[in-house]
């Protein structure tokens, strides 16, 4: 594990603070607003950031992440420019962990050990690719480690204590914990079995545990906060950057995150 993302989790562990992750899509809805929302986003308090890696066939992601996505690679969105982007930010000065959130079919054809090693340069702390189950993740499992750089795998309420121990066995930085067994997407509410589903995922790690799909609003991060370390919001961040006027985007995003930190 990087040591940005190391000490970030650790911060949050100490405050006693349920912490927010916030996933955004690179190049939506402008390239250039990637660079104004994510400085916003780590100003209103953000514990580490997802930078949604855009992909023609997103398979975990509801309409309002598809529809991100497709137009961030309509605007020209490529996996270089995404690199590039993350280099943006750090040489302007951010300092959050930022999570790459992507598909594996990019990152084979780039190459595992170059997208490694270029992400690292970059200053990507991490990865979380929802199609790469642990069973063939050792490659570029072995190639994050060699970098340092987080692999972090995703687990549903569906999956058994085996695969619950297989994906916590390899884990770094911490565990996503999927809500529902389905696709992203704002919902009302979280589902009821989410204690016990996340109770069952805490008995085979110690390190932090992240909810999201679904998370939208305050309460749903105090829910989450009960049973959780920190939750991850993306399709609710997407609709206020989307219905935003363009000169207001970072300051709108900024001003959501804020209100479900609770500043």
């Amino acid at each position: 594990m990087t040591e940005r993302l190391d000490q970030a989790l650790r911060n949050m562990r100490e405050s006693g603070k349920t912490g927010v992750i916030p996933y955004i899509t690179i190049g939506f809805p402008t390239a250039e607003d990637t660079l104004t929302i994510v400085p916003a986003l780590e100003k209103a308090g953000a514990t580490v950031i997802e930078l949604g890696v855009p992909y023609s066939d997103p398979l975990a992601e509801g309409p309002t992440i598809q529809a991100a996505s497709y137009k961030a690679l309509a605007g020209g969105a490529t996996m270089h420019q995404c690199i590039q982007t993350a280099r943006q930010l750090r040489q302007a000065g951010v300092t959050v962990p930022l999570i790459f959130m992507g598909y594996y079919n990019p990152v084979l054809n780039y190459g595992i050990e170059a997208y490694a090693k270029d992400c690292a340069a970059a200053g990507v702390d991490g990865f979380i690719i929802p199609d790469l189950p642990v069973e063939e993740a050792k490659p570029f499992h072995d190639k994050c480690r060699a970098e340092g750089l987080a692999l972090i795998p995703m687990l549903a309420p569906t999956s058994t204590d085996l695969r619950i121990a297989r994906g916590t066995a390899a884990a770094d930085g911490f565990v996503y914990c999927v809500s529902v067994a389905g696709v992203t997407g704002a919902r009302s509410e979280l589902p009821a079995t989410l204690p016990d589903f996340v109770k069952r995922v805490r008995l085979q790690t110690n390190l932090p545990v992240v909810v999201g799909f679904g998370v939208s609003e305050r309460a749903h991060v105090e829910s989450v906060g009960r049973v959780a370390d920190a939750a991850a919001v993306g399709s609710a961040l997407i609709n206020v950057i989307e219905s935003a006027p363009t000169g207001e985007r970072a300051e709108r995003a900024g001003a959501f995150i804020a209100s479900l930190v609770g500043a």
